[in-house]
């Protein structure tokens, strides 16, 4: 999308898989977890950094020596795994990053949720550039390599149950397209901070569960014990979701939960029948 709209684009990878990328985009190698390899995005300026792979304190406090006094914006890809459970929708001040205490392991001696927590009060706490940390719920599409949509439509159509302790929970998602979008529009607009950024809507699992049947054709068994094989991905012991309405007031438009993501449904559906055939 960048790279369509006219921006000088650079991805910075390690170079360990065959990447398909617009021909006038820009490529560096290194490695983000090595403060020396990450020195090399910080020999020239930047508008934005994008930061999708910033696991840990020690990855930020990295990038923010790295990138003092070199980058415009810095936009960290975060997560709803920062807060907690809850049965309300979830807004920005359920997680201060600015007053967490910052404790600097790597990645490899924190959990997912506590060093995506690192991160963020790293940031907000150290960095002299603004940051804008972009907390995305589940992320789906139809070339999801998590396959964890595909998981509950392929159950379905076998016939398989499906382990589900409380269906009732309501989620939040967004659709990969519009995290796109999201993620160049927080870019370039004057918001910094944590941001949530969701669809419009929220779903309960057994809403979601009834939809997929209905595509389907077939009803969904849901157990509330099962073996892991047959355990939803989406399973959250409570409700998990999302209030969007700073990004909303801001100017983003996000899409309608309840228009795309039957529609996705389908498609995998489709997909998925054409395939075994």
């Amino acid at each position: 999308m960048l790279a369509a709209s006219g921006a000088d684009v650079t991805v910075a990878t390690r170079g360990l898989a065959a990447v398909d990328l617009p021909a006038q985009v820009k490529r560096l190698t290194l490695d983000r977890d090595g403060k020396e390899s990450l020195a090399v995005a910080g020999e020239q300026e930047w508008d934005i950094v994008y930061d999708n792979i910033c696991y840990s304190a020690q990855n930020a406090l990295d990038a923010i020596e790295v990138f003092q006094g070199r980058a415009g914006k810095y936009v960290l890809t975060s997560t709803l795994s920062v807060y907690n459970f809850s049965e309300e929708a979830l807004r920005e001040e359920a997680f201060q990053p600015d007053r967490y205490e910052i404790q600097p392991l790597p990645r490899d001696k924190v959990t997912y949720q506590e060093g995506k927590r690192q991160a963020e009060a790293v940031f907000f706490q150290k960095a002299s550039f603004p940051v804008a940390a972009v907390r995305f719920p589940i992320v789906l599409a139809e070339d999801d390599y998590t396959r964890r949509l595909h998981f509950h439509i392929e159950h379905i159509q076998q016939g398989r149950p499906i382990g589900m302790e409380k269906p009732e929970s309501v989620m939040s998602f967004i659709h990969a397209q519009e995290a796109a979008e999201f993620l160049q529009w927080v870019g370039e607009a004057s918001l910094t901070g944590p941001v949530n950024a969701c669809s419009a809507g929220s779903i309960s699992q057994q809403q979601l569960m009834d939809l997929i049947a209905q595509v389907v054709g077939k009803p969904a068994e849901l157990v509330g014990k099962k073996d892991a094989a047959d355990c939803s991905p989406f399973a959250f012991p409570a409700s998990f979701y999302m209030d969007h309405e700073k990004a909303k007031t801001a100017g983003f438009a996000f899409w309608p939960l309840d228009k795309w993501l039957p529609e996705l449904v389908q498609t995998l559906f489709a997909t998925i029948a054409k395939q075994k055939a």
